[in-house]
């Protein structure tokens, strides 16, 4: 197959289908290659620019290792249920203010949801936590230990594989229930029923409410949102290394693994991506065909 599969008569080729022509079906002739194309279309990207967009999944790998450290803080009896209440409210007001800052006259318009209504989901949420946190506190009573510690490792490994890192406001279901389920299960090896709804709580801050203040600020604060993310991981590896060491250590380099040498890689091997276009491809239609299928 090629230019010289056939013997060239003296009727020109032509690259068409409804003429019978004295060529082979698989001939081709010296312009088959003038119509290739190479890498069209690809995306250059930057290096700092990459990973300024990784940090998004950098910070959510350090709030889960912040959430675990704040468990392992009440599990010890180093924090009180009560201190982590008003540490989440005193957040969860700071947050609220800054996310209606953020938020524009355009989409405000766009969504009129006030305050009472976000007031009155809130209240509502606390309550039933508040009221349910007996019962999941005896939920895992007959569950070994290991197991609901396995559960809740597989739990949030499957609440950061399948975070929407691109669009996380809100956070998908999967993502959210996984961190939710973790949570019970970790919540219910505290000591008391108040311990449990503190920690409920503050996973609701940190899974659900957090990464919608986050999208806010990448979309109108870059600059701010690259600090945030800076000292959300700086607060993970400090807080698990102030209990676990080796843990904070293995953080650290997860994140530096993630954050720096991933897209390290993605820019040095887009040099070596060879896209080829031609006459092989298949046909697309570019013409809009919707007032055929009225």
């Amino acid at each position: 197959m090629g230019p010289d599969s056939a013997p060239g008569p003296a009727v020109p080729w032509q690259k068409v289908l409804w003429e019978r022509q004295p060529y082979p079906d698989n001939y081709v002739d010296q312009r088959f290659l003038e119509e290739l194309r190479r890498n069209e279309g690809i995306r250059q990207y930057q290096y700092w620019a990459v990973v300024k967009e990784v940090g998004f999944v950098g910070q959510q790998l350090s709030c889960v290792a912040i959430f675990i450290t704040l468990w392992l803080y009440m599990e010890q009896g180093l924090l009180s249920p009560e201190m982590l209440l008003s540490t989440s409210l005193v957040c969860a007001l700071l947050g609220y203010g800054v996310h209606q800052a953020l938020t524009s006259q355009v989409e405000s318009a766009c969504e009129p949801r006030t305050r009472l209504a976000d007031l009155q989901s809130a209240t509502i949420f606390l309550s039933f936590t508040f009221g349910f946190s007996p019962v999941l506190k005896t939920l895992t009573e007959s569950v070994s230990t290991d197991t609901v510690y396995a559960m809740s490792a597989l739990m949030l490994l499957a609440h950061l594989v399948s975070f929407p890192y691109a669009q996380p406001s809100p956070p998908g279901s999967l993502s959210l229930n996984a961190a939710l389920f973790a949570s019970v299960c970790l919540a219910s090896r505290l000591p008391g029923a108040l311990h449990t709804f503190a920690m409920l709580s503050c996973a609701l801050l940190v899974f659900a409410l957090w990464p919608c203040l986050l999208q806010k600020l990448r979309e109108n604060a870059p600059n701010q949102f690259t600090v945030v993310c800076v000292c959300v991981c700086l607060g993970g590896v400090g807080g698990l290394g102030s209990l676990l060491p080796g843990g904070a250590v293995l953080l650290a380099l997860a994140l530096g693994s993630v954050t720096l040498l991933c897209p390290l890689l993605l820019v040095r091997l887009q040099r070596h991506k060879d896209n080829i276009h031609g006459p092989w491809d298949e046909a697309e239609i570019h013409e809009d065909l919707s007032r055929f299928l009225h």
